[in-house]
């Protein structure tokens, strides 16, 4: 037994990260490297499964903002010394034709918008709001590290550090559960604690890519009216309405600090 916990110290302590922006420590025990293999062969099925839009105002501002956006990322993660986190990228934006209220970003920068969610956006800005915050949780590594929280919960100790050696398919079907197939992919539940964390990571990335950080404030307003019996996919697992604009307003402050307009 004391053995076992040893190594499962050991496994815990060499796979802990620290989050850019906010510096706080977390679990990611799959190779990065697996895990953009396996985001980009989903992805790719995702969008052979669904009505890509590829031309019209709306893809064009999709991919307008998310070139800037993945500009603003790369600078930022050099200047703090954390390129690394997007070695391997490969950056895409799209549009698909579906009035979900949704959007994600996949690990290695893979981002789908649905068109149900442009409305509420309203703008440009306002779709850098929504993008900044999705580009956020993949570079955070949140569904590496909620991947890690549950593989370390039901397998633990030494049997984890085997299993991860030995099985390459426990890796695959983790992320499978996690981000969903087909139509369901992007829909991994994250932490609260993670949506307020890609909500402060988000404020900085599109201060960098010249965007009011601001203007945020009026998007979650406009999102929070989307609410009701029948929720948004993307507020799923969000804060509530008031403390998630509360603490957007609290860290503006910080976040304009990058705002050269």
């Amino acid at each position: 037994m004391k053995k076992t916990f040893l190594i499962l110290a050991v496994i815990v302590l060499e796979s802990c990260s620290r989050v850019p922006i906010t510096n706080r420590r977390q679990l990611n025990l799959l190779p990065e490297k697996e895990m953009l293999s396996m985001s980009y062969q989903q992805y790719d099925q995702f969008l052979a499964e669904n009505n890509v839009v590829d031309n019209g105002i709306g893809a064009k501002t999709v991919n307008a903002v998310g070139t800037k956006m993945a500009v603003a990322v790369a600078t930022f993660l050099k200047e703090v010394g954390e390129s690394s986190r997007i070695e391997g990228y490969e950056w895409e934006f799209r549009l698909v034709d579906d009035p979900m209220v949704n959007a994600w970003c996949m690990p290695g920068g893979k981002v789908v918008f649905y068109t149900g969610i442009l409305p509420v956006c309203k703008d440009e800005t306002g779709l850098a709001v929504v993008m900044s915050h999705e580009i956020a949780h993949a570079i955070g590594r949140h569904g590496n590290e909620r991947m890690s929280q549950s593989m370390a919960i039901e397998m633990g100790g030494m049997a984890l550090g085997t299993a991860l050696a030995k099985d390459s398919s426990i890796t695959s079907n983790l992320f499978l559960q996690a981000y969903g197939i087909g139509s369901t992919l992007g829909a991994l539940k994250f932490s609260r604690n993670q949506e307020s964390e890609a909500d402060k990571m988000g404020l900085v990335f599109m201060a960098i890519a010249g965007y009011n950080p601001e203007r945020a404030v009026e998007f979650w307003e406009r999102m929070s009216q989307q609410g009701g019996s029948a929720a948004p996919e993307i507020l799923s697992t969000h804060p509530s309405d008031e403390s998630r604009i509360a603490d957007i307003k609290a860290y503006l402050p910080e976040a304009m600090k990058y705002y050269k307009p």
